[in-house]
């Protein structure tokens, strides 16, 4: 994506990640179940959805970070699908699913940044890359993060409040480590991207269960508060070497 598309890096950015962990848990639920496609039929829609939104992002001129967001919500909501399928439909253990999707995160962030970013390493500013490389971490860490909080929800019996209770102050403790721009290294970045995709399945689910909202109505709240916050949480005018986070 080009460098006029993407968000700075600030509390802006990660409540908006928040929400939209949220609302891309409701929302992959949604194609699997309200919309009947199941975990894996919908995924080429997903896919043709990126493209779509990659291919439009080449042709706009104009400053913001609309299509950034869009690839966002369309990945987690594929990476939910995907975690499900993994561990629901294939039967996987989902312990294992889970080690050997953070390794391959680890491989692809350590290989994304040696062969594509290494240019940006021995710059001060750093310029978030949201390259191939970059989307398949995001759809790697979405995942992982998936199957975190199903794991807590489900095989440690918490359920979805419980799972959602332990996962949300994790998250708060890796903002407070990322302070001071240590937010900038790699791993502590994947990492709390990670854990608030994690603590977004937790939250999303128990916001989606038929004592709460249900999901439909679940996934339009959702999908209203991130939208909101976009538009009524105005980013600042950056520079071109805004600090962002590849």
């Amino acid at each position: 994506m080009k460098s006029i598309h993407l968000p700075a890096l600030g509390p802006r950015y990660w409540t908006a990640l928040c929400i939209a962990s949220i609302f891309g848990a409701n929302m992959g639920d949604f194609f699997a179940h309200n919309l009947g496609l199941g975990h894996v039929a919908g995924l080429p829609f997903l896919a043709l959805a990126l493209a779509v939104v990659m291919m439009a992002e080449r042709f706009d001129g104009l400053r913001h970070p609309f299509y950034y967001w869009c690839a966002v919500i369309i990945v987690r909501t594929a990476a939910t699908n995907f975690a499900d399928f993994a561990a629901g439909d294939m039967k996987m253990p989902r312990l294992w699913v889970m080690v050997t999707l953070a390794i391959l995160l680890a491989g692809a962030v350590g290989l994304s940044w040696r062969f594509w970013w290494w240019q940006r390493a021995s710059k001060a500013d750093k310029v978030l890359c949201a390259d191939l490389g970059y989307w398949i971490c995001m759809f790697l860490a979405g995942t992982l993060g998936t199957e975190i909080g199903d794991y807590c929800s489900h095989n440690l019996r918490l359920g979805d409040l419980g799972a959602a209770l332990l996962l949300c102050p994790i998250v708060g403790l890796l903002f407070v480590a990322g302070q001071k721009r240590r937010l900038l290294l790699l791993p502590l970045y994947w990492g709390t991207v990670v854990a608030i995709r994690a603590a977004g399945t937790s939250v999303g689910d128990y916001l989606a269960s038929r004592e709460m909202l249900g999901l439909s109505l679940s996934s339009l709240v959702t999908g209203i508060l991130f939208v909101g916050l976009l538009v009524i949480w105005k980013e600042r005018p950056r520079s071109e070497s805004a600090i962002l986070v590849p």
